[in-house]
């Protein structure tokens, strides 16, 4: 996939979803489409790597436009999408389902049975754009 990301991160993020894909993981397939419809939304989005520990070496996916605009984590049962500043985001289809109590971010936790709503998706990703420029 051709991004504005750098070079690392967009190989760490496709060595993932290639390794998720191999496996028949669902998560890997998840991760390829919202990492997709967030680029369609803005193609000038920057994908990077932050927070790289020794429990994660690789860190974590983050997707910024004049700051960062969301995280993409895998865990278990979900792919969570966490919103940096969520918060203030008119979210008029619900798709915000996690993080809700706080005064500043939303995430989107997708689990193996959820139809992401693409255009209202898509939406989200240009408000959250909006709000950083």
């Amino acid at each position: 996939m051709k991004t504005a990301a750098s070079s690392k991160t967009s190989v760490v993020l496709d060595a993932r979803i290639h390794e998720l894909n191999a496996l028949g993981d669902w998560r890997g397939k998840t991760m390829a489409r919202v990492r997709a419809l967030i680029h369609q939304a803005d193609p000038a989005i920057v994908e990077e790597q932050k927070w790289a520990k020794a429990t994660n070496p690789d860190g974590v996916p983050v997707f910024s436009h004049n700051g960062i605009v969301c995280t993409l984590e895998i865990y278990k049962n979900s792919v969570k999408l966490t919103f940096a500043k969520g918060a203030s985001i008119k979210d008029l289809a619900g798709l915000f389902n996690s993080s809700l109590d706080g005064n500043v971010r939303r995430a989107i936790d997708i689990d193996e049975s959820t139809t992401i709503d693409e255009r209202a998706f898509e939406d989200l990703i240009r408000a959250a754009v909006t709000l950083n420029t």
